[in-house]
């Protein structure tokens, strides 16, 4: 069983910075593919970042990319989402998800993830 739990939202201003952690208790970290999906009020989850098992391979969402960057540290069993110049509509809850598969890809499907955590809420004010 993977247990994931964020940290890291709150309330900031546009074009401010955040970052995002998310712990994951595993006993073998690297064996996961993490992501960050993000859900606003009355939207469909939403693909924002991806990162392989060993991080040699990640994606983003077109409306984060060149914004926001995934990375992860194994040694701390920790995925990380940095977020800057961030807008209004980047509110949402952010959650992270897991999945046990090594590939040389990552995915942007949300049912891919087998484990999620319980969200954080990151709110930009204008």
């Amino acid at each position: 069983q993977v247990q994931l739990v964020e940290s890291g939202g709150g309330l900031v201003q546009a074009g401010d910075s955040l970052r995002l952690s998310c712990v994951a208790s595993v006993r073998t970290f690297s064996l996961l593919s993490m992501g960050w999906f993000r859900q606003a009020p009355g939207k469909e989850r939403e693909f924002v970042a991806a990162i392989s098992c060993l991080g040699g391979y990640t994606g983003t969402g077109d409306s984060v990319k060149g914004r926001f960057t995934i990375s992860r540290d194994i040694a701390k069993k920790t995925v990380y989402l940095q977020m800057n110049s961030l807008k209004p509509e980047d509110t949402a809850a952010y959650y992270c998800a897991a999945v046990s598969k090594c590939q040389s890809s990552v995915s942007h499907d949300r049912t891919s993830y087998a484990y999620w955590g319980q969200g954080t809420q990151v709110t930009v004010s204008s």
